[in-house]
């Protein structure tokens, strides 16, 4: 089967399907099935990560698909990241290979800064906490030199295209003034109640594709923090009043509703499911049109809200780099 989604041109030229498929908090088992399903339903961009823990099981549906010649290499548009703990620049190249190795690919098309600050590591890659359990900011964290390495990724085919995510303005236009590679997208949570217009709007004068991750919420992340003893309750945006009223007069579910106006400002979505119909519907949104009416009401639902707000890693927020708000920040 094809692709199914409309694609955004980067500022290199290459193409970045405008829906992909979210893989945070999902087991090996349910992320094979995904996986499968999605690539099925016509998915072809599938974001990941070495802390998602999950690479090497994407990796062994990626090897069945591709041996069997249901899809080929180059349809596929596969994203991972640089960790938190493990950003240094001597760390660019040895966690690529891992990753590469874990997903039985030669290279990756996008490779990001995963965030902007380091944390430090123990051995076996866990992160270091202090007397009182909090977690240990490395200090040593220096964009720039990162950078380097990363644009090293490209010069020899490792990954297609570099870019960062959890950055903000400051960050991003800080990492433009050394950058010979131009960051290809800035990965960010975006929905309707967390807009960051200012972000985006910045980005994109910059030529930088937003990637909006939880575009739907993740109301899922309440049952992880709360078992961290961070009990926090949490918005579901598919029951926002306006959100069902638009879906209803159109025909559509508010989730359907959520992803095409985040498509229609030119923002890639990557939206988390694992269920076959669900799956379908999220790539299902291009034979709809909002009106200008629709699109305001949806725009006044920002709140400011952050879903990912990183308090369960609590210690972080002493690094420079931190620039979330929570619990801990006020």
């Amino acid at each position: 089967m094809a692709q199914n989604t409309q694609l955004l041109t980067l500022n290199n030229g290459h193409k970045m399907p405008m829906i992909g498929l979210g893989t945070l908090q999902a087991s090996d088992e349910e992320i094979e099935v995904a996986i499968d399903a999605a690539l099925e339903a016509g998915y072809r961009h599938i974001d990941t990560a070495p802390r998602y823990r999950n690479e090497k099981a994407i990796g062994r549906v990626l090897k069945r698909w591709l041996d069997s010649g249901k899809v080929k290499r180059e349809e596929l548009f596969i994203v991972t990241k640089l960790p938190l703990t493990a950003n240094a620049p001597s760390d660019v190249l040895p966690i690529i290979r891992k990753s590469l190795a874990d997903l039985q690919l030669d290279y990756v098309d996008m490779f990001l800064i995963h965030m902007p600050f380091t944390l430090m590591a123990n051995e076996d890659g866990s992160i270091k906490k202090d007397e009182q359990g909090l977690m240990i900011p490395d200090l040593r964290t220096n964009h720039a030199a990162t950078w380097v390495e990363m644009e090293k990724l490209v010069a020899n085919g490792l990954a297609k295209s570099i870019g960062v995510s959890n950055f903000d303005q400051e960050q991003v236009g800080r990492l433009l003034k050394t950058a010979k590679i131009r960051p290809a997208t800035n990965q960010i949570e975006h929905h309707v109640y967390l807009q960051q217009r200012e972000l985006v709007d910045f980005c994109k004068a910059e030529g930088i594709a937003i990637t909006a991750y939880a575009p739907l919420g993740s109301r899922g992340l309440a049952k992880f923090t709360a078992s961290l003893g961070l009990p926090r309750e949490l918005p579901d945006l598919m029951d926002v009043p306006e959100v069902r009223e638009i879906a209803a007069a159109h025909r559509k579910t508010p989730a359907q509703v959520l992803l095409r106006w985040i498509v229609d400002n030119g923002i890639i979505a990557i939206p988390k499911s694992a269920n076959p119909e669900r799956l379908r519907q999220n790539l299902d949104i291009f034979d709809f049109k909002l009106t200008d009416e629709e699109i305001a009401k949806l725009v006044k639902l920002d709140e400011n809200f952050r879903i990912f707000d990183c308090a369960w890693i609590h210690g972080a927020e002493g690094h420079p780099e931190f620039r979330f708000k929570n619990k801990f920040t006020n």
